[in-house]
């Protein structure tokens, strides 16, 4: 059975707040420690990005699933797991929490709170990469969902990991951090110019991985736990 709903929404607020500081914090402390090498600098912040996916998961995951992501929660409500309204909620919970950790991690690093952002990130190419890294986001979420779900979090974090490489725009892959890391002119940041390629992008490359994996994969657990990470499979 579900939480309340209010407990939901304040896990994904709350866990999206914490993710956008480590992916914000960790890019202003790699650069500062990089001393130029941006290299350095990008594999400080993916590790950084990446271990805190799992832990994430795994501590507001039987709480509201995790989503942390308006891609991952509308796809989740186009195969019946949240109501369209949920999925509205989150994404609204998902949203404002990015913000609220992106000031949290400009508060930390006494950098200028909310500052617009000036990294160009423009072009067809970003635009495809953030299609190709939503696409295989929504992939593993739904193979593993659907087939090993005590893996999830996981396979969640060595995705995005290997996807900050792999992708031309870092992999942001998700919406609410997309539109939260136009507000820092940090090393995480993107111009606010850019952003609606990086949306139109993600929702392109949810749309075709949901699509597929309803063929690929379609035997589902009930709708109500499709998202829900069982605390029994994450003792410790």
């Amino acid at each position: 059975m579900k939480p309340p709903l209010p407990h939901r929404l304040a896990a994904e607020g709350v866990g999206t707040a914490l993710l956008l500081a480590a992916v914000v914090g960790s890019g202003i402390m790699g650069e500062r420690l990089a001393a130029g090498n941006v290299a350095i600098a990008l594999l400080a912040n993916t590790i950084a990005t990446g271990a805190a996916l799992v832990a994430l998961i795994l501590t507001f995951g039987p709480v509201s699933g995790a989503q942390f992501n308006p891609a991952v929660s509308f796809a989740d409500a186009s195969q019946g797991g949240l109501s369209w309204r949920e999925a509205a909620a989150y994404s609204l919970a998902q949203v404002a929490g990015a913000f609220a950790g992106v000031g949290l991690a400009d508060a930390m690093f006494e950098q200028p709170l909310f500052a617009w952002s000036q990294h160009a990130r423009a072009g067809h190419a970003q635009i495809l990469s953030e299609a190709v890294a939503t696409f295989g986001l929504l992939a593993v979420i739904w193979g593993c969902v659907r087939r090993r779900p005590n893996v999830v979090p996981f396979a969640i974090g060595a995705y995005i990991t290997a996807a900050y490489w792999f992708t031309a725009s870092t992999s942001f892959a998700n919406p609410a951090v997309t539109l939260a890391r136009s507000a820092t002119d940090t090393f995480a940041g993107i111009r606010a110019a850019d952003v609606a390629g990086f949306l139109v992008g993600q929702a392109v490359g949810a749309t075709l991985a949901t699509m597929l994996f309803r063929w690929l994969v379609p035997v589902l657990p009930p709708a109500p736990d499709r998202f829900m990470v069982a605390r029994e499979d994450f003792r410790v």
